[in-house]
């Protein structure tokens, strides 16, 4: 359902009202910095105007690095995330992170036990989020993330905190399995910068069979002992379903009655689709680790998946089990 441009503009001059009933008084705020103006002396302000020009600096430097990077160029089967929280709760560490060409949303996550944190990003250019800035104005369990008005919900150990980053990017933070699981959203939201971290695993697709596109990449695990590769292809004209799934990891799928086919030049394996389970083509790598190719198409175009599919001698797991990369 569309709204009039008088109902939009209602919806958001009462949001504004309900956060500035909140705000503290601007006159005691504007005494108060002119108080601290007028304690700072000449040699404070020449040291700060310095200590300026060394950040500037700095963070000059800081971006030529970060730009010249090659895992922060985005790629086929190596996508680039572009936020992260500068804060977490203690014993949290990172195990998942996914991405993807266009609209794909962004996904990182940090777990401790049962507990979760996961940080998402999507595109306004997505009909599912393109009405957010709406949905927030017209709620009224609202707050302030970055100067900008957020919807928190959620009670007792889960919560969600939403919020713009901007006019094309919608960032919502999940809060799984703790104790004043809205006051860490919060607080991870607050934390939340715009510092982009690489996606490379060990698999990054070839060619695809028409009408296959490649639709996300997942790098998850742990830790670096136990880490995985996920890279999925999808109908274009159904983008958000994936129909094939490329996995690589240490263990077996342990598929009984598979028959032997000849995959990437070698011996590998057909299981026909079974109940709760697709169709599934599978080898061993030269590396020891195990490569499964699986989804609703026919057994050759899954071989056909797996023939194409490229190895990369040095994916990036060195940031799974740390709390940030």
């Amino acid at each position: 359902m569309t709204r009039s441009e008088h109902e939009t503009e209602t919806l958001i001059r009462d949001s504004l009202d309900r956060l500035a009933a909140r705000a503290p008084d601007g006159h005691a705020v504007r005494d108060a910095l002119e108080r601290a103006g007028r304690k700072q002396r000449p040699s404070t302000r020449l040291a700060l105007v310095a200590a300026a020009v060394v950040v500037v600096v700095v963070g000059a430097f800081a971006g030529m690095q970060l730009l010249t990077r090659p895992d922060l160029t985005p790629a086929a089967s190596r996508p680039v995330l572009g936020y992260g929280p500068e804060w977490l709760p203690d014993g949290f560490t990172e195990q998942y992170r996914e991405g993807g060409p266009g609209i794909t949303p962004q996904v990182r996550q940090w777990t401790a036990g049962l507990s979760k944190v996961t940080l998402l990003a999507y595109s306004t250019a997505d009909p599912a989020w393109s009405q957010t800035a709406l949905k927030i104005a017209s709620i009224k369990d609202q707050v302030l993330v970055h100067g900008r008005v957020a919807m928190l919900t959620g009670s007792r150990g889960t919560a969600e905190l939403t919020w713009l980053a901007d006019d094309r990017h919608v960032l919502v933070v999940q809060i799984l399995g703790l104790p004043d699981a809205r006051a860490i959203a919060q607080r991870v939201a607050d934390s939340v910068t715009a510092e982009p971290v690489g996606v490379r695993g060990e698999l990054r697709f070839g060619s695809l069979p028409p009408g296959l596109a490649e639709r996300s990449a997942v790098v998850k695990g742990s830790g670096p002992g136990d880490a995985g590769t996920e890279l999925t292809a999808a109908d274009p004209a159904r983008p958000s379903i994936a129909v094939v799934r490329v996995v690589a990891g240490r263990d077996a799928p342990g598929v009984p009655g598979a028959a032997p086919v000849t995959v990437r030049g070698g011996e590998g394996f057909f299981a026909a689709p079974a109940t709760g389970r697709d169709a599934m083509v599978f080898l061993r790598l030269p590396s020891g680790r195990w490569l499964t190719v699986s989804g609703t198409r026919p057994e050759a175009e899954l071989i056909a998946v797996a023939n194409g599919v490229q190895l990369d001698p040095a994916p990036d797991y060195r940031w799974l089990g740390r709390a940030t990369s």
